[in-house]
């Protein structure tokens, strides 16, 4: 299970390098795979294992490409996405359109989301973190699980 976060640079070249002990959790649980690195709102990036991407694509498939909120993810999803490789040094490309849009360019947070991970600008996820607090509903919700 992918969980967790780590501060790191992109590169010039728009390359994020995920650290060894994510990457290794990524690969132990999918195998060496190919990547959907997309985002719903461009405000950070998604970065999905190929076999986690079209497992959620197949329960999409299950409603109608007319309803409202399907069509706007699927085109969210396929303005900001693209399939990435991860070199051999752990580095994957984020997409020149999302890295602008998401403002990702230098110090970056990469967050594990238990079989996904996001990539957030560091700063902007902190200040998301600020304006949008866990609540006292949230954590009475969360008791209701034992959490």
């Amino acid at each position: 299970m992918l969980h967790g976060s780590v501060t790191v640079k992109m590169d010039e070249k728009g390359r994020v390098k995920i650290p060894a002990n994510l990457r290794r959790l990524i690969q132990d649980r999918f195998g060496a795979c190919e990547y959907y690195v997309t985002s719903m709102k461009g405000d950070c990036a998604l970065v999905y294992p190929e076999r986690v991407w079209d497992e959620l694509l197949r329960k999409l498939s299950t409603q109608s490409p007319t309803k409202p909120p399907v069509k706007r993810f699927r085109r969210a999803t396929s303005y900001w996405g693209q399939m990435a490789s991860m070199d051999p040094q752990g580095r994957i490309m984020i997409h020149p359109r999302l890295r602008t849009d998401a403002g990702l360019d230098t110090e970056v947070v990469i967050l594990g989301q238990k079989d996904y991970i996001e990539i957030w600008d560091h700063k902007k996820f902190k200040g998301t973190l600020q304006d949008d607090p866990v609540t006292e509903q949230d954590e009475e919700f969360l008791a209701t699980l034992d959490i």
